[in-house]
Protein backbone atom coordinates (compact mmCIF):
# COMPACT_ATOMS: atom_id res chain seq x y z
CA UNK A 1 0.00 0.00 0.00
CA UNK A 2 0.96 3.21 0.29
CA UNK A 3 1.23 6.39 2.70
CA UNK A 4 -1.09 9.55 2.10
CA UNK A 5 -0.28 12.50 2.41
CA UNK A 6 -2.70 15.18 2.05
CA UNK A 7 -2.89 18.23 0.44
CA UNK A 8 -1.72 20.81 2.91
CA UNK A 9 1.25 19.16 3.80
CA UNK A 10 1.97 19.04 0.06
CA UNK A 11 3.18 22.54 0.73
CA UNK A 12 6.20 21.39 2.73
CA UNK A 13 9.42 20.88 0.89
CA UNK A 14 10.15 17.54 1.08
CA UNK A 15 14.22 16.46 1.78
CA UNK A 16 15.70 13.04 1.34
CA UNK A 17 17.55 10.76 -1.20
CA UNK A 18 15.86 9.87 -4.31
CA UNK A 19 16.48 6.65 -6.16
CA UNK A 20 18.44 6.91 -9.36
CA UNK A 21 15.61 5.26 -11.11
CA UNK A 22 12.04 4.39 -10.03
CA UNK A 23 9.83 1.99 -11.81
CA UNK A 24 6.06 2.82 -10.63
CA UNK A 25 3.33 0.17 -11.93
CA UNK A 26 0.47 2.05 -12.09
CA UNK A 27 -2.90 -0.12 -12.18
CA UNK A 28 -5.95 1.31 -13.02
CA UNK A 29 -9.71 1.50 -13.25
CA UNK A 30 -12.04 3.11 -14.90
CA UNK A 31 -15.67 4.04 -15.34
CA UNK A 32 -16.89 0.99 -13.86
CA UNK A 33 -20.52 2.06 -13.76
CA UNK A 34 -21.55 -0.46 -11.22
CA UNK A 35 -20.57 -4.17 -12.92
CA UNK A 36 -20.54 -5.84 -9.80
CA UNK A 37 -20.89 -9.06 -11.29
CA UNK A 38 -19.43 -10.33 -13.98
CA UNK A 39 -20.41 -9.34 -17.58
CA UNK A 40 -20.95 -10.91 -20.86
CA UNK A 41 -19.54 -9.59 -24.14
CA UNK A 42 -22.56 -7.03 -24.61
CA UNK A 43 -21.49 -5.23 -21.28
CA UNK A 44 -24.42 -6.82 -19.52
CA UNK A 45 -24.69 -9.02 -16.23
CA UNK A 46 -23.14 -12.49 -17.31
CA UNK A 47 -25.40 -15.72 -15.73
CA UNK A 48 -24.65 -18.74 -14.16
CA UNK A 49 -24.51 -20.55 -17.84
CA UNK A 50 -22.09 -17.79 -19.74
CA UNK A 51 -19.87 -18.37 -16.15
CA UNK A 52 -19.66 -21.97 -16.70
CA UNK A 53 -18.97 -21.74 -20.24
CA UNK A 54 -15.97 -19.14 -19.83
CA UNK A 55 -17.61 -16.28 -21.60
CA UNK A 56 -17.66 -13.94 -18.94
CA UNK A 57 -15.41 -10.84 -18.20
CA UNK A 58 -14.26 -8.92 -15.15
CA UNK A 59 -16.61 -8.04 -11.95
CA UNK A 60 -15.06 -6.97 -8.87
CA UNK A 61 -14.32 -10.27 -7.63
CA UNK A 62 -12.17 -10.89 -10.78
CA UNK A 63 -10.94 -7.46 -10.14
CA UNK A 64 -9.62 -8.12 -6.49
CA UNK A 65 -7.98 -11.32 -7.46
CA UNK A 66 -6.03 -9.71 -10.45
CA UNK A 67 -5.28 -6.94 -8.48
CA UNK A 68 -3.80 -8.99 -5.47
CA UNK A 69 -1.67 -11.27 -7.85
CA UNK A 70 -0.01 -8.24 -9.26
CA UNK A 71 0.90 -6.78 -6.15
CA UNK A 72 2.30 -10.12 -5.03
CA UNK A 73 4.31 -10.10 -8.37
CA UNK A 74 5.57 -6.53 -8.20
CA UNK A 75 6.10 -5.97 -4.85
CA UNK A 76 5.58 -2.36 -3.12
CA UNK A 77 6.06 -0.58 -6.57
CA UNK A 78 2.30 -0.62 -6.92
CA UNK A 79 -0.29 2.02 -7.08
CA UNK A 80 -3.49 1.07 -7.56
CA UNK A 81 -5.92 4.17 -8.82
CA UNK A 82 -9.62 4.28 -10.35
CA UNK A 83 -10.44 7.68 -12.78
CA UNK A 84 -14.20 8.14 -11.45
CA UNK A 85 -18.06 6.50 -12.24
CA UNK A 86 -17.96 3.49 -10.41
CA UNK A 87 -21.36 4.74 -9.96
CA UNK A 88 -24.61 4.31 -12.20
CA UNK A 89 -24.89 1.47 -14.44
CA UNK A 90 -26.78 -1.86 -12.74
CA UNK A 91 -29.20 -3.35 -10.34
CA UNK A 92 -26.24 -2.90 -7.67
CA UNK A 93 -26.59 0.88 -7.82
CA UNK A 94 -30.12 0.97 -8.10
CA UNK A 95 -30.36 -0.99 -5.03
CA UNK A 96 -27.36 0.17 -2.71
CA UNK A 97 -26.57 3.65 -3.88
CA UNK A 98 -23.29 3.26 -3.64
CA UNK A 99 -22.29 1.50 -0.44
CA UNK A 100 -21.87 -1.81 -2.97
CA UNK A 101 -18.97 0.47 -5.04
CA UNK A 102 -17.53 1.39 -1.57
CA UNK A 103 -17.42 -2.23 0.05
CA UNK A 104 -15.82 -3.55 -2.99
CA UNK A 105 -13.47 -0.68 -4.10
CA UNK A 106 -12.39 -0.49 -0.33
CA UNK A 107 -12.08 -4.71 -0.21
CA UNK A 108 -10.15 -4.27 -3.60
CA UNK A 109 -7.78 -1.78 -1.62
CA UNK A 110 -7.66 1.80 -4.14
CA UNK A 111 -5.04 4.18 -3.36
CA UNK A 112 -6.87 6.69 -4.86
CA UNK A 113 -9.67 7.66 -7.20
CA UNK A 114 -11.14 11.08 -9.21
CA UNK A 115 -14.41 12.05 -8.54
CA UNK A 116 -16.39 11.23 -12.22
CA UNK A 117 -19.42 12.97 -13.45
CA UNK A 118 -21.98 10.00 -12.58
CA UNK A 119 -21.02 10.76 -8.85
CA UNK A 120 -23.45 13.00 -8.48
CA UNK A 121 -26.43 11.00 -9.69
CA UNK A 122 -28.24 11.11 -6.32
CA UNK A 123 -26.85 14.90 -5.84
CA UNK A 124 -23.48 16.00 -3.43
CA UNK A 125 -25.21 13.60 -0.70
CA UNK A 126 -24.16 10.30 -2.75
CA UNK A 127 -21.08 11.22 -3.07
CA UNK A 128 -20.80 11.97 0.27
CA UNK A 129 -21.81 8.86 1.19
CA UNK A 130 -19.93 6.94 -1.11
CA UNK A 131 -16.30 8.40 0.52
CA UNK A 132 -17.37 8.05 4.26
CA UNK A 133 -17.28 4.37 3.17
CA UNK A 134 -13.91 4.07 1.78
CA UNK A 135 -10.07 4.91 3.60
CA UNK A 136 -8.46 6.22 0.21
CA UNK A 137 -9.04 9.48 -0.60
CA UNK A 138 -10.89 11.01 -3.57
CA UNK A 139 -9.79 13.78 -5.89
CA UNK A 140 -10.85 16.38 -7.93
CA UNK A 141 -9.27 19.64 -8.16
CA UNK A 142 -11.06 21.86 -10.48
CA UNK A 143 -14.54 21.35 -8.57
CA UNK A 144 -15.08 23.84 -5.60
CA UNK A 145 -17.18 21.80 -2.64
CA UNK A 146 -16.37 24.36 -0.36
CA UNK A 147 -20.30 25.92 -0.06
CA UNK A 148 -21.63 22.11 0.23
CA UNK A 149 -22.87 21.01 3.90
CA UNK A 150 -21.98 17.74 2.94
CA UNK A 151 -19.39 17.36 0.88
CA UNK A 152 -17.16 20.85 2.13
CA UNK A 153 -13.44 18.84 3.45
CA UNK A 154 -14.23 15.56 1.78
CA UNK A 155 -12.77 16.05 -2.04
CA UNK A 156 -9.28 16.78 -2.19
CA UNK A 157 -7.70 19.43 -4.46
CA UNK A 158 -4.34 17.19 -4.91
CA UNK A 159 -2.76 14.91 -2.66
CA UNK A 160 0.78 13.12 -2.58
CA UNK A 161 0.90 9.33 -2.16
CA UNK A 162 4.31 7.13 -0.80
CA UNK A 163 5.28 4.66 -3.20
CA UNK A 164 7.96 2.18 -2.14
CA UNK A 165 9.56 5.49 -0.90
CA UNK A 166 9.03 8.04 -3.36
CA UNK A 167 6.48 10.89 -3.01
CA UNK A 168 3.99 10.98 -5.74
CA UNK A 169 2.00 13.57 -6.28
CA UNK A 170 -1.52 13.09 -7.79
CA UNK A 171 -4.15 15.93 -9.53
CA UNK A 172 -7.11 15.34 -10.51
CA UNK A 173 -10.24 17.42 -12.97
CA UNK A 174 -13.70 16.54 -13.76
CA UNK A 175 -15.66 17.42 -17.00
CA UNK A 176 -17.55 20.56 -16.35
CA UNK A 177 -20.14 19.60 -18.41
CA UNK A 178 -21.21 17.57 -15.53
CA UNK A 179 -23.55 20.14 -14.52
CA UNK A 180 -25.54 18.91 -17.71
CA UNK A 181 -25.40 15.50 -17.69
CA UNK A 182 -25.50 14.59 -13.44
CA UNK A 183 -27.19 16.25 -10.13
CA UNK A 184 -23.98 18.03 -8.47
CA UNK A 185 -26.66 21.56 -7.74
CA UNK A 186 -25.83 24.68 -7.25
CA UNK A 187 -23.34 24.31 -3.94
CA UNK A 188 -20.81 22.50 -6.16
CA UNK A 189 -18.40 24.84 -8.51
CA UNK A 190 -16.67 23.82 -11.65
CA UNK A 191 -13.49 25.65 -12.75
CA UNK A 192 -11.62 25.24 -16.33
CA UNK A 193 -9.83 21.81 -16.07
CA UNK A 194 -6.61 23.01 -17.68
CA UNK A 195 -6.20 25.86 -15.16
CA UNK A 196 -7.16 24.26 -12.36
CA UNK A 197 -4.19 21.50 -13.29
CA UNK A 198 -1.97 23.81 -13.99
CA UNK A 199 -2.77 25.50 -10.32
CA UNK A 200 -2.75 21.97 -8.43
CA UNK A 201 0.95 21.11 -10.46
CA UNK A 202 2.09 24.20 -9.60
CA UNK A 203 1.22 23.91 -5.83
CA UNK A 204 3.01 20.64 -5.95
CA UNK A 205 6.18 21.50 -7.43
CA UNK A 206 6.39 24.38 -5.32
CA UNK A 207 6.20 21.52 -2.46
CA UNK A 208 8.99 19.59 -4.58
CA UNK A 209 6.98 16.62 -6.01
CA UNK A 210 8.64 15.72 -9.35
CA UNK A 211 6.66 13.24 -10.39
CA UNK A 212 2.75 13.93 -10.82
CA UNK A 213 -0.12 11.96 -12.35
CA UNK A 214 -3.16 13.45 -13.00
CA UNK A 215 -6.29 11.35 -12.68
CA UNK A 216 -9.05 12.48 -15.17
CA UNK A 217 -12.89 11.91 -15.98
CA UNK A 218 -12.97 14.41 -19.03
CA UNK A 219 -12.59 12.05 -21.52
CA UNK A 220 -9.43 11.30 -24.05
CA UNK A 221 -9.45 14.28 -26.55
CA UNK A 222 -9.52 16.54 -23.49
CA UNK A 223 -6.79 14.13 -22.02
CA UNK A 224 -4.71 14.85 -25.31
CA UNK A 225 -5.23 18.62 -24.56
CA UNK A 226 -4.35 18.47 -21.33
CA UNK A 227 -1.36 16.79 -21.91
CA UNK A 228 0.14 19.45 -24.86
CA UNK A 229 -0.98 22.26 -22.54
CA UNK A 230 0.13 21.20 -18.68
CA UNK A 231 3.37 21.40 -18.25
CA UNK A 232 4.47 19.50 -14.72
CA UNK A 233 2.19 16.29 -15.29
CA UNK A 234 4.12 13.23 -15.91
CA UNK A 235 1.66 10.78 -15.95
CA UNK A 236 -2.20 11.18 -17.50
CA UNK A 237 -4.74 8.39 -16.71
CA UNK A 238 -8.07 9.21 -17.68
CA UNK A 239 -11.79 8.11 -18.00
CA UNK A 240 -15.20 9.36 -18.90
CA UNK A 241 -14.57 8.55 -22.78
CA UNK A 242 -14.86 4.87 -22.38
CA UNK A 243 -11.67 4.64 -24.30
CA UNK A 244 -9.96 1.00 -24.69
CA UNK A 245 -6.47 1.62 -25.71
CA UNK A 246 -4.44 -0.76 -26.49
CA UNK A 247 -1.41 -2.27 -28.51
CA UNK A 248 -2.79 -4.77 -29.79
CA UNK A 249 -5.30 -3.73 -31.73
CA UNK A 250 -4.22 -1.28 -34.76
CA UNK A 251 -8.15 0.19 -34.73
CA UNK A 252 -8.03 1.57 -30.92
CA UNK A 253 -5.17 4.14 -29.59
CA UNK A 254 -1.71 3.01 -28.88
CA UNK A 255 -1.50 2.28 -25.35
CA UNK A 256 -0.55 4.76 -24.19
CA UNK A 257 -0.80 7.39 -26.50
CA UNK A 258 2.07 9.70 -26.19
CA UNK A 259 1.96 13.62 -26.01
CA UNK A 260 5.14 15.85 -26.27
CA UNK A 261 6.66 13.14 -24.22
CA UNK A 262 3.60 12.57 -21.96
CA UNK A 263 1.56 9.11 -21.71
CA UNK A 264 -2.07 9.13 -21.86
CA UNK A 265 -3.72 6.26 -20.65
CA UNK A 266 -7.39 4.50 -20.71
CA UNK A 267 -8.83 1.21 -19.77
CA UNK A 268 -12.05 0.94 -21.59
CA UNK A 269 -14.82 0.12 -18.64
CA UNK A 270 -17.10 -1.76 -16.93
CA UNK A 271 -14.18 -3.35 -15.04
CA UNK A 272 -13.61 -5.79 -18.36
CA UNK A 273 -9.84 -4.80 -18.04
CA UNK A 274 -7.09 -3.79 -15.89
CA UNK A 275 -5.13 -0.65 -16.99
CA UNK A 276 -1.11 -1.65 -16.44
CA UNK A 277 1.44 1.05 -16.93
CA UNK A 278 4.98 0.85 -16.03
CA UNK A 279 6.58 3.92 -15.77
CA UNK A 280 10.13 4.84 -15.45
CA UNK A 281 11.25 8.14 -13.16
CA UNK A 282 14.58 9.46 -13.50
CA UNK A 283 16.22 11.00 -10.38
CA UNK A 284 15.06 14.19 -11.59
CA UNK A 285 11.40 13.19 -11.87
CA UNK A 286 11.52 13.10 -15.39
CA UNK A 287 9.70 10.17 -16.93
CA UNK A 288 12.64 7.92 -19.34
CA UNK A 289 10.19 5.04 -20.27
CA UNK A 290 6.69 3.57 -19.96
CA UNK A 291 5.51 0.59 -21.10
CA UNK A 292 2.23 -1.27 -20.52
CA UNK A 293 -1.24 -2.64 -21.96
CA UNK A 294 -4.72 -3.08 -20.13
CA UNK A 295 -5.04 -6.93 -18.82
CA UNK A 296 -8.30 -8.96 -20.42
CA UNK A 297 -9.88 -9.68 -17.11
CA UNK A 298 -11.27 -13.01 -18.78
CA UNK A 299 -12.05 -16.48 -17.60
CA UNK A 300 -8.05 -17.88 -17.25
CA UNK A 301 -8.46 -14.98 -14.19
CA UNK A 302 -10.48 -17.11 -11.08
CA UNK A 303 -12.94 -14.69 -9.50
CA UNK A 304 -11.46 -13.84 -5.64
CA UNK A 305 -13.75 -16.81 -3.43
CA UNK A 306 -14.60 -13.94 -0.37
CA UNK A 307 -15.53 -11.33 -2.67
CA UNK A 308 -17.63 -13.51 -4.88
CA UNK A 309 -19.57 -15.06 -1.87
CA UNK A 310 -20.41 -11.05 -0.93
CA UNK A 311 -21.69 -10.10 -4.50
CA UNK A 312 -23.75 -13.52 -4.52
CA UNK A 313 -25.27 -12.04 -0.77
CA UNK A 314 -25.81 -8.83 -1.87
CA UNK A 315 -27.59 -9.56 -5.27
CA UNK A 316 -29.96 -11.74 -3.28
CA UNK A 317 -31.95 -8.53 -2.75
CA UNK A 318 -32.26 -7.54 -6.36
CA UNK A 319 -34.08 -10.22 -7.16
CA UNK A 320 -37.17 -8.94 -4.55
CA UNK A 321 -36.52 -5.38 -6.87
CA UNK A 322 -37.37 -7.04 -10.74
CA UNK A 323 -40.84 -8.39 -8.73
CA UNK A 324 -41.12 -4.54 -7.89
CA UNK A 325 -44.62 -2.32 -9.42
CA UNK A 326 -43.28 0.80 -11.11
CA UNK A 327 -46.80 1.61 -13.22
CA UNK A 328 -49.78 0.09 -14.42
CA UNK A 329 -50.31 -0.20 -18.35
CA UNK A 330 -53.90 0.25 -20.04
CA UNK A 331 -53.22 -2.34 -22.59
CA UNK A 332 -50.59 -4.67 -23.76
CA UNK A 333 -47.40 -2.70 -24.92
CA UNK A 334 -46.26 -4.62 -28.21
CA UNK A 335 -42.67 -5.18 -28.24
CA UNK A 336 -42.77 -8.15 -30.52
CA UNK A 337 -40.35 -9.05 -32.69
CA UNK A 338 -41.75 -9.26 -35.69
CA UNK A 339 -43.31 -5.77 -35.70
CA UNK A 340 -40.72 -3.88 -33.71
CA UNK A 341 -38.12 -4.61 -36.47
CA UNK A 342 -40.18 -3.80 -39.46
CA UNK A 343 -42.57 -1.05 -38.40
CA UNK A 344 -43.96 1.84 -35.28
CA UNK A 345 -44.02 -0.55 -32.63
CA UNK A 346 -45.58 0.65 -29.42
CA UNK A 347 -42.75 -0.24 -27.46
CA UNK A 348 -40.36 1.39 -29.86
CA UNK A 349 -42.47 4.42 -29.31
CA UNK A 350 -42.55 4.50 -25.26
CA UNK A 351 -38.43 3.74 -25.40
CA UNK A 352 -38.02 6.51 -27.99
CA UNK A 353 -40.25 8.90 -25.82
CA UNK A 354 -38.58 8.22 -22.73
CA UNK A 355 -35.48 8.60 -24.00
CA UNK A 356 -36.44 11.54 -25.45
CA UNK A 357 -38.45 12.94 -22.11
CA UNK A 358 -35.34 12.29 -19.81
CA UNK A 359 -32.72 14.21 -22.31
CA UNK A 360 -35.15 17.52 -23.60
CA UNK A 361 -33.57 20.21 -21.72
CA UNK A 362 -30.60 19.61 -23.04
CA UNK A 363 -31.30 20.34 -26.56
CA UNK A 364 -32.13 17.18 -27.70
CA UNK A 365 -34.91 16.87 -30.01
CA UNK A 366 -34.70 13.39 -31.74
CA UNK A 367 -35.09 9.51 -30.43
CA UNK A 368 -33.45 6.76 -31.75
CA UNK A 369 -33.58 3.38 -30.46
CA UNK A 370 -32.85 -0.16 -32.78
CA UNK A 371 -36.04 -2.14 -32.56
CA UNK A 372 -33.55 -5.09 -32.01
CA UNK A 373 -32.84 -3.54 -28.61
CA UNK A 374 -36.75 -4.60 -27.50
CA UNK A 375 -36.63 -8.04 -26.48
CA UNK A 376 -40.23 -8.73 -25.09
CA UNK A 377 -44.08 -7.14 -24.97
CA UNK A 378 -45.57 -6.08 -21.34
CA UNK A 379 -48.82 -7.31 -20.61
CA UNK A 380 -51.71 -4.99 -19.40
CA UNK A 381 -51.99 -4.42 -15.93
CA UNK A 382 -49.33 -3.56 -13.02
CA UNK A 383 -45.74 -3.58 -14.61
CA UNK A 384 -43.09 -4.81 -12.81
CA UNK A 385 -39.35 -4.28 -12.95
CA UNK A 386 -38.34 -7.35 -13.49
CA UNK A 387 -41.05 -6.85 -17.24
CA UNK A 388 -38.77 -3.79 -17.89
CA UNK A 389 -35.40 -5.69 -17.30
CA UNK A 390 -37.26 -8.23 -19.43
CA UNK A 391 -37.88 -5.92 -22.58
CA UNK A 392 -34.54 -4.21 -22.03
CA UNK A 393 -31.93 -6.66 -20.68
CA UNK A 394 -28.87 -4.94 -22.01
CA UNK A 395 -27.69 -2.64 -19.45
CA UNK A 396 -27.79 -0.08 -22.61
CA UNK A 397 -27.40 3.52 -20.94
CA UNK A 398 -28.48 6.95 -22.47
CA UNK A 399 -26.36 8.41 -25.43
CA UNK A 400 -26.69 11.66 -26.37
CA UNK A 401 -24.70 13.40 -29.44
CA UNK A 402 -25.22 16.26 -32.10
CA UNK A 403 -25.56 15.32 -35.77
CA UNK A 404 -26.38 17.20 -39.14
CA UNK A 405 -29.83 16.72 -41.37
CA UNK A 406 -27.85 14.70 -43.60
CA UNK A 407 -26.23 11.99 -41.04
CA UNK A 408 -30.15 11.50 -39.40
CA UNK A 409 -31.45 10.27 -42.89
CA UNK A 410 -28.14 8.18 -43.47
CA UNK A 411 -28.92 6.99 -39.81
CA UNK A 412 -32.49 6.41 -40.95
CA UNK A 413 -31.08 4.35 -44.15
CA UNK A 414 -28.73 1.99 -42.34
CA UNK A 415 -31.89 1.29 -40.06
CA UNK A 416 -34.10 0.13 -43.13
CA UNK A 417 -31.38 -1.34 -44.82
CA UNK A 418 -32.08 -5.25 -43.99
CA UNK A 419 -35.90 -4.74 -43.29
CA UNK A 420 -36.02 -7.99 -45.29
CA UNK A 421 -33.99 -9.78 -43.02
CA UNK A 422 -36.20 -8.65 -39.66
CA UNK A 423 -32.70 -7.31 -38.91
CA UNK A 424 -32.20 -5.33 -35.85
CA UNK A 425 -31.18 -1.86 -36.72
CA UNK A 426 -34.68 -1.02 -37.54
CA UNK A 427 -34.97 2.57 -36.04
CA UNK A 428 -37.45 3.79 -33.35
CA UNK A 429 -38.28 7.23 -32.67
CA UNK A 430 -39.66 10.15 -31.35
CA UNK A 431 -39.61 13.72 -32.03
CA UNK A 432 -39.10 12.68 -35.69
CA UNK A 433 -41.55 11.23 -38.86
CA UNK A 434 -40.21 9.49 -41.67
CA UNK A 435 -41.11 6.99 -44.54
CA UNK A 436 -39.59 4.09 -46.08
CA UNK A 437 -39.96 2.07 -49.11
CA UNK A 438 -38.74 -1.63 -48.52
CA UNK A 439 -38.61 -2.27 -51.99
CA UNK A 440 -36.38 0.71 -53.70
CA UNK A 441 -32.53 0.70 -53.37
CA UNK A 442 -30.83 -0.22 -50.79
CA UNK A 443 -29.42 4.07 -49.25
CA UNK A 444 -32.67 5.63 -50.89
CA UNK A 445 -34.94 4.19 -49.35
CA UNK A 446 -36.02 7.18 -46.89
CA UNK A 447 -38.55 10.33 -47.46
CA UNK A 448 -40.49 12.68 -46.00
CA UNK A 449 -38.39 12.91 -42.66
CA UNK A 450 -40.00 15.47 -40.45
CA UNK A 451 -38.92 16.47 -37.02
CA UNK A 452 -40.60 18.47 -34.62
CA UNK A 453 -40.13 22.26 -33.50
CA UNK A 454 -42.48 23.55 -30.58
CA UNK A 455 -45.84 22.05 -31.81
CA UNK A 456 -45.45 21.25 -35.27
CA UNK A 457 -43.39 18.76 -37.29
CA UNK A 458 -41.37 20.34 -40.14
CA UNK A 459 -39.06 19.09 -42.72
CA UNK A 460 -35.56 17.92 -41.75
CA UNK A 461 -32.78 20.29 -42.71
CA UNK A 462 -29.93 18.29 -43.50
CA UNK A 463 -27.48 21.30 -43.15
CA UNK A 464 -28.63 21.74 -39.78
CA UNK A 465 -27.37 19.98 -36.74
CA UNK A 466 -29.91 18.47 -34.73
CA UNK A 467 -29.79 16.89 -30.59
CA UNK A 468 -30.27 13.35 -30.64
CA UNK A 469 -30.71 10.65 -28.36
CA UNK A 470 -29.95 7.14 -28.16
CA UNK A 471 -28.06 4.29 -26.50
CA UNK A 472 -24.71 3.27 -26.24
CA UNK A 473 -24.48 0.84 -28.11
CA UNK A 474 -25.79 2.29 -31.22
CA UNK A 475 -23.57 5.29 -30.75
CA UNK A 476 -20.77 2.88 -30.56
CA UNK A 477 -21.69 1.94 -33.91
CA UNK A 478 -23.89 -0.82 -33.21
CA UNK A 479 -26.20 -2.41 -35.78
CA UNK A 480 -24.42 -0.99 -38.82
CA UNK A 481 -24.95 2.77 -37.24
CA UNK A 482 -21.20 4.10 -38.06
CA UNK A 483 -22.31 7.53 -38.72
CA UNK A 484 -23.40 7.52 -35.05
CA UNK A 485 -19.74 6.47 -33.90
CA UNK A 486 -17.99 8.76 -36.61
CA UNK A 487 -20.15 11.35 -37.40
CA UNK A 488 -21.35 12.53 -33.67
CA UNK A 489 -20.56 15.82 -32.33
CA UNK A 490 -20.42 16.62 -28.45
CA UNK A 491 -21.27 12.89 -27.78
CA UNK A 492 -21.56 12.25 -24.14
CA UNK A 493 -22.44 8.13 -24.31
CA UNK A 494 -23.32 6.85 -20.26
CA UNK A 495 -25.95 8.64 -18.92
CA UNK A 496 -28.70 6.75 -16.74
CA UNK A 497 -29.54 2.87 -17.27
CA UNK A 498 -32.31 2.63 -20.21
CA UNK A 499 -34.20 0.17 -18.37
CA UNK A 500 -34.72 2.88 -15.52
CA UNK A 501 -35.29 5.86 -17.95
CA UNK A 502 -37.88 3.38 -19.23
CA UNK A 503 -39.68 2.40 -15.60
CA UNK A 504 -39.28 5.84 -14.35
CA UNK A 505 -41.32 7.43 -17.51
CA UNK A 506 -43.87 4.28 -16.83
CA UNK A 507 -44.52 5.50 -13.59
CA UNK A 508 -44.60 8.82 -14.20
CA UNK A 509 -47.35 8.42 -17.11
CA UNK A 510 -49.80 5.70 -15.44
CA UNK A 511 -51.52 4.11 -16.20
CA UNK A 512 -49.51 4.33 -19.52
CA UNK A 513 -51.45 4.06 -23.14
CA UNK A 514 -49.66 2.48 -25.45
CA UNK A 515 -50.03 3.42 -28.96
CA UNK A 516 -49.15 4.61 -32.31
CA UNK A 517 -49.41 7.36 -34.40
CA UNK A 518 -48.22 7.21 -37.71
CA UNK A 519 -44.83 8.27 -37.02
CA UNK A 520 -43.14 5.72 -39.20
CA UNK A 521 -45.31 5.25 -42.81
CA UNK A 522 -44.34 2.24 -45.10
CA UNK A 523 -44.53 2.82 -48.90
Amino acid sequence: MFKLFASAIATTVLTGSAHAEFNLHILHTNDIHSRIEAINKYDSTCDAEGEAAGECFGGVARLKAAIDAKRSELGETVVVLDTGDPFQGSLFYTTYKGAAEAEFMEAIGYDAMAVGNHEFDDGPEGLAGFIDGVSFPVVSGNIDVSQSNVLAGKVMDHIVVEVAGEKIGIVSALAVDTVETSSPGPSVVFHDEIESLKADVAALEAAGITKIIALTHVGLPKDLDIAAQVPGIDVIIGGHSHTLMSNDDDTTPAYPTMVDGTPVAQAYAYSKYLGHLTVTFDDAGNVTAVTGDPILLDASVAPDTAVLARVTEMGAPIEKLKARVVSDSAAVIDGSREMCRAMECPMGNLVAEAMLDRVKDQGIQIAIQNGGGLRASIDAGKVTMGEVLTVLPFQNTVATFQLTGSDIIAALENGVSKIDEGAGRFPQVAGLKYSFDATAETGKRISDVLVKEGDAFVPLDEAKVYGVVSNNYMRSGGDGYDVFETKAMNAYDFGPGLETVVADYLAANQPYQPFTDGRITAK
